[in-house]
């Protein structure tokens, strides 16, 4: 006996409807499929990007790794620059690190002014984490480790038990590095140093009252005697030159106001060293002064 007509007009769109449904979640799933739900393949995460940021009393660097920058502050100190640009990059290859060095050059009559440098670029050259580097510092135990810090972590490398010269507890200068992110949120250093190395310092300060977590660099091999090569000599001497009164009344105040948020500069020109097998991409940078707020940012002959 066969389906009465009534039970055929209702049961064939059923029918035709699950027909089409089964063939559609064939074309979506293919037909080994034993789950309807969509899956989606893993993605590899894109490689983090290091700027390794060479600093010494009259330089700045940022060493640009895995298509991040090397930025470096810098000032008529080539027989330093020719020993740290060969160095770092035989260091960092050997870590499986890509990069290239990018130089910041003052070249204007002011003093010095190490963080000014750093704020300057380091928003700009695409990086997601940095390393503020000493360029008369050169690391030579090959466990120290140049890979990302994480989020919320600054890690001090030349920790006071390795350093060959500082070894105070709230040291932070010679190798630290941290995210972009962190950066950014520290609102970067204090532009009101010139001339002389207390930025660090300030820093620390930041850091603590950011309550983000300062990491040393610990448990290595080696010791305080070769851990680092030192470069500094006499011959190489700060800007320690005039301090005036209005800059010692200056350091003993925090500085809540500037940073990367209000660094002025201007860049001039750009090009291409070579030492060895390392490229150095220099930028001439003329950094501008409020001598209403850092009149000391000149020495008194130049004012």
């Amino acid at each position: 006996m066969g389906i009465p007509r009534v039970y055929q007009r209702v049961l064939l769109p059923i029918l035709l409807i699950n027909a089409l449904l089964f063939v559609y979640l064939l074309s979506v799933n293919g037909p080994f499929s034993e789950s309807y739900d969509y899956i989606p393949l893993p993605t590899a995460a894109p490689p983090h990007k290091l700027c390794v940021i060479g600093r010494n009393h009259d330089h700045l660097w940022f060493l640009k790794l895995i298509m991040g920058d090397v930025l470096v502050p810098f000032r008529d100190r080539d027989e330093e620059l020719s020993e740290f640009a060969p160095h770092i990059d035989k260091f960092l290859r050997e870590q499986g690190i890509e990069y290239y060095l990018l130089l910041m050059n003052q070249t204007d009559d002011l003093r010095f002014n190490r963080a000014s440098l750093i704020n300057a670029k380091s928003d700009r050259v695409g990086c997601d984490y940095m390393v503020m580097h000493d360029v008369d510092l050169l690391p030579l135990n090959s466990e120290i480790s140049y890979h990302f810090p994480g989020e919320g972590v600054i890690r001090h490398i030349s920790s006071p038990s390795y350093h060959p010269k500082y070894s105070y507890s709230k040291f932070i200068g010679g190798i630290l590095m941290l995210t972009m992110n962190d950066y950014k949120t520290l609102n970067g250093m204090s532009n009101k140093y010139w001339g002389w190395g207390l930025e660090d310092d300030e820093f620390f300060l930041r850091i603590k009252d950011a309550a983000l977590n300062l990491t040393r660099v610990e448990n290595l091999s080696s010791n305080r005697l070769n851990t680092f090569r030192h470069l500094h000599g006499p011959k190489r001497k700060r800007d320690y030159a005039v301090v005036t009164k209005e800059q010692k009344s200056m350091k003993k105040r925090r500085d809540y106001i500037s940073g990367l948020n209000n660094v002025s500069y201007n860049i001039t020109a750009r090009r291409i060293r070579s030492f060895g097998e390392a490229s150095v991409h220099v930028v001439d940078v003329q950094l501008f002064c409020d001598m209403s707020w850092t009149p000391y940012c000149k020495l008194p002959s130049h004012r």
